[in-house]
């Protein structure tokens, strides 16, 4: 079996990139530069998710992405992550894993909540709330960042796109990460805990879908839903998937964002040197670069439709394919000195974090709003968060993020 250090040769026919351990350690950086430049459509014939092929270069993650109809996403062939969710009671049936027409028709319906002109109608609420919890933070005090900074940011802003009761908002970070939660795999016992989280999300927003049916529409998501054609009566299944994929797409991945930040901080200090000297002009490169490096979203998980020849390889019809957006991030032939952070770098918006092609995430451009104004408040407070050791990641082959950052604060201009 393979180690956490870099494969043999031998272990490089069978490796199996999915194993939490890789990414709780992050170790799996030397892993995907070998299967990128060895075997970049890579078989691994037996892991926890069962049988599946790594797609690791660039060009080939977009390939398969624009052929949705070699590639499908649907639920109905397992959907869009390694594992396989025929048998369990949350199958997660959103349109991300679906393929058109009926993918078109609900994107379409929630695309208005992410519209330009709605954006800006948050930049100003966003910015405040950003100042706000920054200047709240302890200086000189060790604290956790994730739980300060990341959660409290991300959470306020998913409640106010669903319009969700502010005193219930911390409801949305547990909801989140639980309907995240890929890696528990087929374990009876966590699976059965995952789908109580679940249903108790989906309880409490049916409840408040209903209520925004019977009342005048308005601009919310929840209310654009309910008073839509596509998504005014989904299935409990569909309903689910919904509202999953809006609070994992809008918390979960921005959350892990604006901590990847401070870990790219402390690996580049002059980097940010740089940014704090022009937050105005380095704020929106330094943004993408940390989505690029940090990628939230590790995977997402394509079966093929047909026998096809690529890469060099024969994927069988029925095969998992999987698509390692984090290799993808750090191909050198793409992204130069892939591993540097870099705020000047020119091409960081080519980053895969948020997909290509028909399934691209909707709130791309929000994401990276809030992330540039995190880093230009920052910057403008001349911020120096440093990582003092308390360190944990999740153990997740999906989402590509942390469970605590403790860190100490100092201002430069101290």
């Amino acid at each position: 079996m393979a180690t956490l250090a870099e494969p043999t040769a031998a272990e490089l026919e069978q490796l199996d990139v999915s194993r939490a351990e890789l990414w709780e350690a992050n170790g799996w950086r030397p892993h995907f530069t070998r299967l990128r430049s060895e075997d970049p459509v890579s078989f691994c014939p037996q892991s926890f998710f069962g049988p599946y092929w790594s797609i690791t270069r660039y060009e080939d993650i977009v390939a398969v992405e624009a052929d949705p109809a070699t590639f499908s996403s649907s639920w109905e062939h397992g959907g869009i992550v390694i594992f396989d969710m025929h048998d369990t009671g949350v199958q997660l049936r959103m349109f991300i894993a679906m393929d058109d027409p009926e993918h078109a028709e609900k994107r379409k319906t929630v695309a208005p909540a992410v519209t330009p002109s709605e954006i800006a109608k948050l930049t100003g609420p966003l910015r405040q709330r950003t100042a706000d919890i920054l200047d709240q933070l302890p200086v000189g005090e060790e604290f956790d960042w994730v739980n300060s900074v990341s959660i409290p940011l991300t959470t306020a802003m998913i409640a106010t796109l669903f319009d969700f009761p502010w005193d219930e908002r911390n409801k949305l970070p547990e909801w989140s990460d639980w309907a995240a939660k890929i890696d528990i795999g087929p374990d009876p016992v966590l699976n059965a805990e995952r789908e109580g989280h679940v249903f108790a999300m989906a309880a409490r927003f049916k409840e408040l879908f209903d209520e925004r049916k019977a009342a005048p529409p308005k601009g919310d998501l929840l209310s654009i839903m309910a008073h839509s054609t596509a998504m005014g009566d989904m299935d409990e299944q569909r309903f689910i998937g919904a509202i999953a994929l809006l609070l994992v797409g809008g918390n979960d991945t921005t959350r892990n964002s604006m901590s990847g930040l401070i870990d790219q901080i402390n690996l580049f200090p002059e980097d940010w040197a740089k940014v704090k000297a022009d937050p105005a002009g380095l704020a929106a490169t330094a943004a993408t670069e940390t989505i690029r490096l940090q990628t939230p979203i590790a995977h997402m998980r394509r079966t093929a439709t047909r026998d096809i020849e690529f890469g060099g390889q024969t994927i069988h019809k029925g095969d998992k394919v999987v698509l390692w957006y984090n290799s993808g991030n750090r191909d050198e032939g793409v992204f130069p000195d892939a591993d540097h952070w870099d705020p000047t770098r020119e091409n960081s918006r080519r980053h895969l974090s948020f997909g290509y092609g028909i399934h691209r995430c909707l709130g791309a451009r929000l994401a990276e709003l809030q992330l540039a104004t995190l880093i230009e408040e920052m910057a403008r407070r001349g911020m120096e968060p440093k990582i003092t050791g308390g360190f944990e990641r999740l153990p997740s082959c999906f989402t590509n993020g942390f469970h605590k950052m403790m860190v100490t604060l100092s201002k430069s201009d101290d």
